[in-house]
């Protein structure tokens, strides 16, 4: 049977259909549900096998990206988030999603209760938005969403907040050693992005473009993967290898099928 993705929609999210598309190629049946819907009914969660938090402009980003909509997760479904990451349930969460998940303590994943954040999606270190394709390497064993993979994947970002740091960066070495740093900003030519711009297009420590938490079920990233899943959508395809993003979705919905 196809797994079902539950896609949370919050005001102001855009990118809810290319990631039910993206799911659909990759094997699984999607259903899109607005929060305040979600507030009101009796849905849930474990029905699904995946969860999954799009990308776009949650609440205009009126106090910062992704803080209103993780200040749903923690007021409104904290409940359902911990029980579906508890059960080990695929989960992913996109540009505003990702922001959602770090400010809301998902992710990285070892805060306790009423303990600090001990990362942030902050600002871009140019200081403006940023629109443009990267190129990624998928570093990450333990990630169930990135497990296995050996090609890079290209695909576009569209952010201002994008920018990963933590609180304490010496606690960068236990990401390393846990293996939740799940994907890095590279260059063309597959080498380390070293901080460079335009390859590391927002700043972010250690050229991270995507954590997991400690468990490997919930994938956060700030590229849009789901923006190129047919070869038609990059621009770039008649001179450059055409590397997708499908490959991170067939991954999520394999990994929900034997689970």
């Amino acid at each position: 049977m196809k797994p079902k993705v539950l896609i949370l929609f919050a005001p102001g999210i855009n990118r809810d259909g290319d990631l039910s598309v993206a799911f659909q190629q990759a094997g699984a049946e999607t259903e899109i549900q607005p929060l305040n819907v979600l507030r009101q009914s009796r849905l849930e969660w474990m029905q699904y096998q995946i969860l999954a938090l799009p990308g776009g402009f949650s609440y205009a980003d009126a106090l910062g990206a992704g803080k209103l909509w993780a200040l749903d997760l923690q007021v409104y479904f904290k409940e359902e988030m911990q029980r579906f990451v508890a059960a080990g349930k695929p989960v992913i969460g996109i540009c505003n999603g990702f922001q959602a998940l770090v400010k809301s303590g998902v992710l990285p994943g070892e805060n306790g209760e009423g303990q600090a954040p001990t990362a942030t999606l902050t600002f871009n270190q140019g200081g403006h938005f940023e629109c443009r394709w990267v190129h990624l390497q998928p570093q990450s064993q333990l990630c169930v969403w990135t497990r296995g993979i050996e090609t890079t994947i290209d695909c576009p970002i569209a952010h201002g907040e994008g920018n990963f740091q933590l609180a304490d960066e010496t606690k960068l070495a236990d990401l390393e050693q846990n293996g939740q740093i799940a994907l890095r900003y590279l260059k063309p030519d597959g080498s380390s992005a070293n901080g460079v711009y335009p390859y590391n297009p927002n700043g972010s420590l250690s050229d991270i473009a995507g954590i997991c938490n400690p468990q490997g079920n919930v994938l956060g990233l700030m590229p849009h993967p789901e923006d190129h899943i047919f070869e038609f959508q990059n621009p770039k395809r008649a001179t450059r290898s055409n590397h997708s993003g499908l490959v991170l979705f067939k991954n999520g919905v394999q990994y929900a099928q034997q689970s």
